[in-house]
């Protein structure tokens, strides 16, 4: 009876598949410890704060330097509410795409739309935010606000004058920021959705659209949502073009057409002006926070893409 082939494996005697074993181990552990030691840097140096300020830093809107009194929740109220309006105009549009790229558009115009789509997130944010300075905000005075006060004035969401820089400014970038995050997860979702699912539908008598709707969107549900999900991660964190169009105001409302505040953009505008070391450690807690969401957001968002997008890529021919 002949011996067994012996396993090769990385744990063997070979010197360089020892070394080439540690080295890529090394590698996989850089990026969670990079994560651990920037979580690390953070706490200690919010810790000032967080012991001074405790819980209450994250419901009061005080900020002042002067007095050396610090509270977070207008900035937390401007990341939210600009991010929430964000994927509230992104996600039609971005769903919409990635629908019509998988299931409706003819082969040869695909990957055109889809590069020109994704060609959207290689474009820097200081672009986007002079674009938003010279041409987005003034067609919003000349074109949309008027006639969003005239027929939702009477709401609280659209009151006050519009002077430009406002959270609804700041909304619309975003949301053209991450359109295409969006649009890319999810076009990858609904390609791995079996090709069974749209001939049961079809064979069912649906037509076209209702095999999407009842077949294909439920079937990615969540990794639509998980793409959904990780738009509003980067939401959260982006920082230039929304720091120069959203006004820039610590104060808490509930118009789109008043300026407001995010986290990001705190940090950036005012992390070189900080002169004490009170003032930096309230800064610090705020990118803790904003570092906490993101970190969860994104978490979140991996975990509900990774359960739907596991099969190979198929889609449907286009009509």
């Amino acid at each position: 009876m002949s011996s067994p082939e012996p396993r090769w494996t990385l744990r063997g005697p070979n010197t360089g598949d020892r070394a080439y074993r540690v080295v890529l181990t090394g590698l996989a552990l850089v990026l969670p410890l990079l994560i651990l030691v920037l979580f690390a840097q953070l706490v200690v140096s919010a810790l000032p704060a967080i012991a001074k300020f405790g819980p209450s830093f994250l419901w009061t809107s005080t900020w002042d330097p002067v007095a050396e009194v610090y509270g977070a929740a207008p900035m937390i109220f401007g990341t939210l509410a600009s991010s929430f309006l964000a994927l509230l105009i992104a996600i039609p549009l971005a769903v919409g795409v990635a629908i019509f790229l998988t299931e409706f558009a003819p082969r040869w115009l695909r990957q055109p739309v889809a590069f020109l789509v994704e060609l959207l997130a290689a474009i820097p944010s200081v672009v986007y935010g002079l674009w938003g300075i010279f041409v987005l905000i003034p067609f919003l005075r000349a074109h949309v606000v008027p006639p969003l006060k005239a027929v939702l004035g009477w709401t609280p969401f659209f009151q006050g004058a519009f002077y430009g820089n406002s959270l609804l400014a700041g909304g619309i970038i975003l949301a053209i920021m991450v359109v295409p995050y969006i649009a890319a997860v999810s076009r990858e979702v609904l390609l791995a959705v079996p090709s069974s699912q749209r001939e049961a539908a079809l064979a069912m008598g649906a037509t076209r659209w209702e095999a999407v709707r009842s077949a294909v969107l439920p079937y990615g549900r969540a990794g639509i949502i998980g793409a959904i999900i990780l738009g509003l991660g980067r939401s959260l964190g982006e920082t230039m073009a929304v720091t120069m169009v959203i006004g820039n105001r610590h104060d808490i409302g509930l118009s789109a057409l008043q300026p407001a505040y995010t986290m990001a953009a705190a940090i950036a505008n005012e992390f070189t002006e900080a002169t004490t070391d009170m003032y930096l450690s309230a800064l610090f807690e705020v990118g803790l926070i904003l570092f906490i969401i993101t970190v969860a957001v994104n978490a979140l968002a991996r975990l509900l893409i990774w359960r739907v997008a596991r099969g190979a890529a198929v889609g449907s021919r286009a009509l």
